[in-house]
């Protein structure tokens, strides 16, 4: 172990004896630095130190003809520095190595975590290939930072994305990196995705489709590529449920004497009940079946629920003259009828399978309406029997 006054000239001229494969040259200076030279010629810069635990670590530093002495020594005062502070540069190298890509994290944990956890992913696993993993998978999760999730979050709204589309990017980051962090898998923290500001949205858009409106849509299903469309528009709207619990549904949830639908696992993760008008029975029992097939509504060519009704939805509304009605505001409009109904709003609220009622509460104005319509009816009334009655004689 010979220890000597380490420069770019002994570098540059240090040899390995002929009866040995190696030889490690200690610096004097700085405890530990060191330089091995092998017989074949090549020279490497290490930091051999003891731990904390005495158990003996060695640091690579570098490759003599890519670093010059200079920087191999200034890196390994660094180095030593920090094993006095009680760190492990070895040890965090080891770690560092571990780290794996955002890509593999997503491919090895995070797509079957939704796959057990979630019935519908098939819009989070286009999301994620289109957008996100393009963009940030071949980093290492300890090199994302928010700067990074921001520059892309702020690329996909400046393309022309809903503001709430951009924002599934720093949501879905944010949960990746918190379930990383349970999983203990290392460079998941901190979480960048938490110092990333999200578009502010108003999603409180409320869209009621008219009587004529609905006419128009009905006559623009009649003319739909999609034989079961015409079946499920009028279901959501009689039902007021959600999308995915109609395509999901299965026969044997199907209650026609009780005229009830239950839905085993509702956005609440909590089993529900949806109430069947006599016109939605009739509509069930129109429904076409095949044999073999659970489903109540499924795409017949695959006997399977629909994954994306965007494509004949489309073109249907658009034949409709109602390109701004989503699918969704089928449910809005089957809740304004109920209120304009004077449905109280807590029956309102269970019908619609609401966990709070507040969320059913932003269709409460549409009940005001409804009385302000009686007030005006009982005061034109009102005001006919008094113009026709006979003044009092002063």
């Amino acid at each position: 172990m010979p220890i000597v006054s380490m420069d770019q000239a002994f570098v540059r001229s240090a040899q390995c004896p002929d009866a040995k494969s190696k030889i490690d040259y200690y610096d004097q200076a700085i405890t530990g630095f060191m330089l091995e030279v092998r017989h074949t010629g090549g020279k490497t810069y290490y930091l051999r130190y003891r731990d904390d635990r005495g158990k003996l670590r060695q640091h690579k530093i570098g490759d003599a003809k890519s670093l010059t002495y200079d920087k191999a020594r200034q890196v390994a005062q660094r180095l030593r520095s920090r094993v006095v502070l009680g760190e492990n540069p070895a040890e965090d190298r080891k770690v560092l190595r571990t780290i794996p890509t955002l890509l593999e994290v997503v491919e090895q944990r995070y797509i079957p975590n939704i796959q057990q956890h979630r019935r519908n992913y098939s819009s989070t696993l286009s999301f994620l290939h289109k957008h996100l993993l393009p963009a940030l998978g071949h980093l290492h999760l300890d090199e994302i930072t928010p700067e990074k999730i921001s520059e892309v979050h702020v690329a996909l709204r400046d393309s022309g994305y809903a503001l709430a589309t951009a924002n599934r990017l720093p949501i879905f980051m944010k949960t990746i990196y918190n379930l990383c962090r349970r999983q203990k898998v290392p460079g998941a923290t901190p979480n960048p995705a938490n110092e990333v500001q999200l578009f502010q949205v108003n999603n409180a858009r409320e869209r009621y489709l008219t009587p004529e409106e609905i006419q128009r849509l009905r006559e623009a299903l009649e003319l739909s590529e999609n034989p079961q469309l015409r079946y499920i528009v009028p279901l959501l709207l009689l039902l007021g449920c959600r999308k995915r619990e109609l395509l999901d549904a299965r026969w044997e949830y199907v209650d026609l004497e009780r005229r009830l639908l239950y839905v085993p696992l509702s956005k609440s993760g909590k089993p529900r009940n949806i109430p069947l008008s006599l016109q939605a029975v009739e509509m069930f029992k129109q429904l076409p079946r095949w044999r073999g097939c659970p489903f109540v509504i499924p795409n017949p060519k695959t006997l399977k629920p629909y994954v994306s009704l965007y494509e004949p939805w489309h073109v249907a509304r658009k034949r409709a003259g109602l390109e701004d009605v989503r699918i969704h505001d089928l449910r809005h409009t089957a809740a304004s009828m109920l209120v304009q109904a004077n449905i109280p709003i807590y029956t309102v609220s269970k019908i619609l399978g609401h966990t709070q009622l507040k969320t059913t509460e932003r269709y409460s104005h549409l009940a005001d309406d409804s009385l302000l319509a009686a007030a005006d009816t009982a005061a034109n009334a009102m005001a006919n029997v008094w113009a026709t009655s006979k003044s009092s004689p002063v």
